[in-house]
């Protein structure tokens, strides 16, 4: 490894996150539905929490529990990102649907068998965009975990050109975090069934996170 990658992620995920914290701080946000999630816990079940990778950056201080697991790319980005999780006691599993895919999902189903809810996005990592990919689906199938889509919206930010159009809130901007119903997979409606039904639950997080923005007139960026 070059001397540059390693300064790089030996100081790069400390600076990420202590940014991501203020930036955190600075923000004015709620949280809705995040009942759903504490109602799987009580039933003594963990989730699977599917988010847009847009949304990516401050995920974490919306998820209001203690214990994850992290499907991270096995990039070099990937590394930077799980180094960064480490700041805030979430645990990274890595790979992806281009690297290291099938022995991820390996992980991450024998991960299904603790308790510890697993976090990941369906449309990372290169898109298309909003798209989801076979993972989620076969994760829930085999499994038996119930899928709870996780959103977050704010209405002033940046948008970067790239694939996802990756989102940066602006400093004292109003954001919402969203959190579906439990889906369960239903072998009678098959793969292309629970495809829909969960991509239809994500778009309708996904308003509903928006209304909200749009009860206080502002709409999301």
């Amino acid at each position: 490894m070059k001397i540059g990658d390693r300064l790089l992620l030996r100081f790069v995920p400390f600076v990420a996150s202590r940014v991501m914290h203020l930036l955190h701080l600075l923000l004015k946000n709620e949280t809705l539905g995040e009942d759903h999630l504490r109602s799987t816990w009580q039933c003594d079940e963990s989730a699977i929490i599917p988010f847009w990778h847009d949304q990516l950056l401050l995920l974490v201080f919306g998820y209001p529990g203690k214990r994850a697991k992290l499907l991270i790319s096995s990039s070099k980005d990937g590394e930077l990102l799980a180094r960064t999780m480490k700041y805030f006691d979430q645990d990274a599993v890595r790979g992806s649907s281009s690297r290291g895919g099938r022995a991820a999902f390996k992980e991450m189903l024998d991960l299904c068998k603790e308790k510890a809810d697993i976090v990941l996005t369906p449309d990372g990592p290169k898109g298309p965009r909003h798209e989801l990919k076979d993972g989620v689906i076969q994760l829930a199938r085999m499994s038996g975990r119930p899928v709870i889509p996780m959103t977050f919206v704010c209405n002033r930010g940046h948008r970067f050109k790239s694939w996802d159009r990756f989102l940066v809130p602006y400093p004292f901007s109003r954001g919402v975090y969203s959190f579906g119903e439990p889906l369960y997979f239903d072998k009678q409606e098959g793969v292309i069934g629970f495809r829909e039904r969960l991509n239809k639950a994500m778009q309708e997080n996904q308003q509903r996170a928006e209304q909200r923005l749009e009860s206080y007139g502002v709409s999301a960026i």
